[in-house]
Formats: C-alpha cells, sequence, structure tokens
C-alpha cells in the first residue's frame, strides 16, 4: 500500500528524508517539512512564497487554476450583491452566516460602535494638510492600541469577540475622516440610524450638522439605495483573499504577540502598495492616459513590447491563473448599474476596447492575463463620487473582517510560531 510521504534525495551524497504529505478539504497538498532544517541542514529557497504554505487555514479558499473563491465554503458568487457585507462579515468572523435576528443585533451593535475616542480625532489634527488618506489611518489605527489596552492579552471569549467587532465598526468612521482631515474640511460624526455602507458614504459627503447637499427648493441630494448596494458588494469582494501580502503581513505581526491593531496597521501599510491595493487608483490613472478608444490599439502594442517599460494595469494576478472571479461579479455589477449610477461612458467605452483587445490577443492569454478586480472597481468607485485617493482606504474597510479573522484563527491555532524566514545568504 502506497506511503502518503514524499522523499527527497541529496544527490551529492544519495542521503534520502521522508517527509508526510497532508492533505486538505480542498486545493493542493502539502509537504510537511517542518524538520528539513533539522535533518539535512539545508533550508528551502522560495523567493515570494511561491510555493509555501505558511499556515492552516479555515477561512478562505481559492483555486486560482479554475477561478474560483470561496469564503467558509461558499462561492463568492453566492454573497457578493446577494448578501449584505456586514452579514458577510459575520460569516468570516464568527463561522457562519447570521439568523435575521443575529443580523439586526450585529448591525446595531457595529453602528454604535462606530464613533471614536476624542482623543483619536485630536491626533488627526496633528497631522499635515494633504495628508494621504493611508498614512492618517495607518496612525489612527495604530492609535487605536493606546485606547484599548487590554486588548492586548484576551483571556475572555466576549472580550475578544468584542474586539473583532470594536475594530470592524470603527474603520470606515477613520477613513472619512481620514479623508476629510486631508482636505481640510470639518469632520462628521457616525449616524446611527444609517447601515454600515450608508454611514461611510454620508460621513464623506455631508455637511456640518448632518445635512447633505442642498439642491434648492427644500431638496437634499440623499443617498440612494443603488449607490450603497453597489460600494456593499464592492466590500464583500474585498473581504479576504487567502494569504496575500498584507493578510501575511497581518499574520506576521500577530505572531510576535504584538496587540492586534498594531497587526491590523501593519496591514495597512502592505496594502497601501500599488502592486497591492494601490492598483486600482494605477487602473483609473492609465484609462485616461489612453484619452481615447483610437489610442488603444497604441497602448496594447506597447504592454506586448518587451523593452518598452509601460504595464497594462488591471490584468493578470499572482494566484488567478485564468479568470478572476471577483472582476467577473464586479463585471456583472458594473454592467447592471451603467445607467443607474451614471458610470463614466468615456472611461467604460475605453475600458471595453482594452479588455476586448487583450482578451483576443494571444499574448494575454497565453499568459493568463485577465481583468482583475481593480480593473472594473475604480470605475464604479468613481461613479460613487469617491476620489481616487480613497480607493485603498475602501480596500481597507471592506478587508478588515478578513484580517481580524485570520489574526483570530492564529491565535487559536496551538502549533502557530513566531514569523522567522531563513535566508539564502550570498555577501562577503
Amino acid at each position: 500500500m502506497a506511503k502518503n510521504t514524499m522523499t527527497l534525495t541529496d544527490n551529492r551524497n544519495g542521503k534520502s528524508y521522508e517527509y508526510n504529505i497532508i492533505d486538505g478539504t480542498r486545493g493542493p497538498s502539502v509537504v510537511d517539512i517542518r524538520s528539513f532544517y533539522k535533518d539535512s541542514g539545508m533550508f528551502t529557497y522560495d523567493p515570494g512564497y511561491t510555493s509555501t504554505a505558511s499556515c492552516e487555514s479555515k477561512i478562505t479558499f481559492i483555486d486560482g487554476e479554475n477561478s474560483e473563491l470561496r469564503y467558509r465554503g461558499y462561492e463568492i458568487s453566492e454573497l457578493a450583491g446577494k448578501k449584505s457585507y456586514l452579514d458577510v462579515c459575520h460569516l468570516l468572523m464568527m463561522g457562519k452566516l447570521p439568523t435575521k435576528e443575529e443580523s439586526k443585533d450585529f448591525d446595531l451593535e457595529i453602528r454604535h460602535r462606530s464613533f471614536l475616542n476624542e482623543g483619536i480625532i485630536r491626533l488627526f489634527d496633528a497631522l499635515p494638510d494633504g495628508a494621504h488618506p493611508m498614512a492618517t489611518m495607518g496612525a489612527a489605527t495604530m492609535a487605536l492600541s493606546a485606547f484599548y489596552k487590554d486588548h492586548l492579552h484576551l483571556e475572555d471569549e466576549e472580550e475578544f469577540k468584542t474586539m473583532r467587532r470594536r475594530i470592524l465598526a470603527k474603520m470606515p468612521t477613520i477613513a472619512a475622516m481620514a479623508y476629510r482631515n486631508s482636505i481640510g474640511t470639518p469632520l462628521i460624526y457616525p449616524d446611527v440610524n444609517r447601515y454600515f455602507t450608508e454611514n461611510f458614504l454620508y460621513m464623506l459627503r455631508a455637511y456640518p450638522g448632518g445635512k447633505m447637499k442642498y439642491l434648492g427648493g427644500g431638496l437634499n441630494e440623499e443617498i440612494k439605495q443603488v449607490e450603497v448596494d453597489a460600494l456593499d458588494a464592492i466590500l464583500t469582494l474585498h473581504a479576504d483573499h487567502e494569504q496575500n501580502a498584507s493578510t501575511t503581513t497581518v499574520r506576521n505581526v500577530g505572531s510576535t504577540e504584538a496587540h492586534p491593531y498594531v497587526a491590523i496597521a501593519s496591514g495597512i501599510s502592505a496594502l497601501w502598495g500599488s502592486a497591492h491595493g494601490g492598483a486600482n487608483e494605477k487602473v483609473m490613472d492609465q484609462l485616461r492616459l489612453i484619452g481615447d478608444v483610437k489610442n488603444v490599439p497604441s497602448y496594447i502594442a506597447k504592454a506586448k513590447d518587451k523593452n518598452d517599460p509601460f504595464r497594462l494595469m488591471g490584468f493578470g494576478h499572482r494566484v488567478y491563473k485564468n479568470r478572476d472571479p471577483r472582476a467577473e461579479t464586479l463585471k456583472k455589477l458594473q454592467d447592471q448599474l451603467r445607467e443607474e449610477l451614471n458610470l463614466d461612458s468615456k472611461l467604460l467605452d475605453i475600458a471595453a476596447a482594452v479588455e476586448d483587445a487583450a482578451l483576443s490577443d494571444s499574448y494575454f492569454r497565453d499568459r493568463g492575463l485577465y481583468p482583475n478586480i481593480d480593473f472594473y472597481s475604480g470605475v464604479i468607485l468613481t461613479a460613487l463620487k469617491i476620489p481616487v485617493e480613497m480607493f485603498t482606504p475602501i480596500f481597507v474597510i471592506g478587508r478588515i473582517p478578513g484580517w481580524i479573522s485570520q489574526w483570530s484563527e492564529l491565535k487559536q491555532d496551538p502549533s502557530h510560531k513566531i514569523a522567522r524566514p531563513r535566508q539564502l545568504y550570498t555577501g562577503n
């Protein structure tokens, strides 16, 4: 009978080492090489951890070859646009979708926890005008650890749950205030009468006194339900994405026994990079650079020229070697909302021309370069009157339940150790 093991042989001396194969419920099996250095005196070499599983998880599953993304077993198409973002947060954080009563209670608690300590709000005044909202969000999130010191050692299960719900509730407030502070406008406090996503749009748009833009004739510009639903779906699509760079950062910092909000602040810093959460900003910049549908062929040619530094943003993904299932969902949403949200027709036409040209070109298909979520999200966020510098902060808001769930899972894993990769030294 075949053994569920793998044998590695050092061909220099003929020595062999046998390791157990561990099978998951989905996806590739893994070879347990935890004792490899002790056995052989060597490390494995895997830049970017492309073939390394750093943890065991029950939260999110990705099959990049078959365009599959699942949260707690649910396909993303069953959740985005069909379940509220807060229900998806409950799923990720609690392990199951809520009942109607649980959903109501969760929503109400999040509304009332959305307010910030006035000391954190005063922190915004210490930052210079024009500071990028991501910088302010990172600072404010780090500061939360000073206001909630008791979260460092969580022995009580209820306090543990409170910590997770607290950071989820406060992040939209931090994001909205960070933006308003960056442009010098008065800060708007949360409105407990508004749902999570509507509340965020309200804090971005409202005038002092809680009034929305005045249109004359006794009318104010109200937030439309279609806007709330669209942003809710975008947040759901960003809620978690397995062991990406920022999530791995959260887990690595969490492994040091640092405060959970410090770990989240570290995730925010990692997400800020244009190769990660900032990519949709670059997509919008590129669509505006192309400028017109007639210019698309020349830019496609530039993208294929290995001697040209131009790269087509919003195409390809580190994990998805076929279509990005989040992009598929967002593309459908974009088509549905084109008229309702008055999406920018010129940008949409340019985006459609870029997409058609790339998908009909074997250069992109052969390399698995299909549109990813960043290619579609920017146009929708622009239609929601969200400024470009807030695209990545919205990614942060969406990703909070994933980060805090991953941190929680790490903490409850009895086999977890402090992160400590090794290196191949090539210096003097």
